[in-house]
């Protein structure tokens, strides 16, 4: 039951999904946890932030194109933040609201069970915060990288054998010249790589959120 002590999570996109209010409600209720969370679709970042505070939000998540923008609002950073420089994820300690990025997490986890594969390095699509999210996760593993932009864009249909990550909104991206002996790992959350990136990031927030491990077997 809701009630003045519910705490409040939610998430900040410029359209938002369900899969997160599907997932933390779930979870909130394995756990008896006494709260509630909520996919919101937003043009500001900004007065999402103030609103977030006025409400005395526990924490909340934040999606493209706001992952940059979001830290210039909050109290403080964690180290991954200032290196990569955007954030996906907000806890209010106490009063003060604080930007992390479980993005990289997730990344980091795909890399180290594909560890010995990934050895001649990765390609990264895209230059957004989500790309930077894999590379600082790159950096991480001692994994090469090498990005692919629209200057470089060609490039793409002359790999062979190679790990891609595809960080960019273009979907159906094997209609533009990727080689079927590639590895791709789509982050668009409604294909099946990305909803697996979005779900292991979403059980770090739950950790961060909550201090609990997030019960995968009796949810996902």
């Amino acid at each position: 039951m809701i009630t003045k002590d519910t705490k409040i999570y939610g998430s900040f996109s410029k359209k938002a999904g369900s899969l997160g209010t599907k997932l933390f409600n779930l979870a909130f209720k394995y756990y008896g946890i006494n709260a509630i969370y909520r996919s919101f679709s937003i043009d500001n970042i900004e007065d999402a932030v103030q609103a977030a505070r006025t409400l005395k939000f526990s924490g909340f998540a934040v999606s493209m194109p706001y992952k940059f923008d979001v830290i210039k609002y909050v109290d403080d950073i964690l180290d991954d933040v200032k290196v990569i420089g955007a954030a996906n994820t907000v806890t209010n300690v106490n009063g003060k609201l604080i930007a992390t990025n479980t993005d990289w997490v997730a990344v980091k986890e795909i890399i180290g069970n594909s560890y010995q594969a990934l050895r001649d390095g990765i390609y990264i699509l895209g230059n957004g915060g989500y790309a930077a999210a894999v590379r600082y996760a790159a950096d991480k593993e001692n994994i090469k990288y090498k990005t692919i932009t629209r200057e470089n864009w060609n490039e793409l249909s002359e790999l062979r054998d190679s790990y891609i990550f595809n960080c960019t909104p273009v979907e159906n991206l094997y209609g533009h010249g990727i080689r079927e002996s590639n590895t791709f790992i789509d982050c668009i959350t409604t294909t099946k790589t990305g909803k697996d990136l979005s779900v292991r990031q979403a059980a770090m927030q739950f950790w961060l959120y909550t201090g609990e491990l997030f019960p995968f077997k009796e949810i996902v």
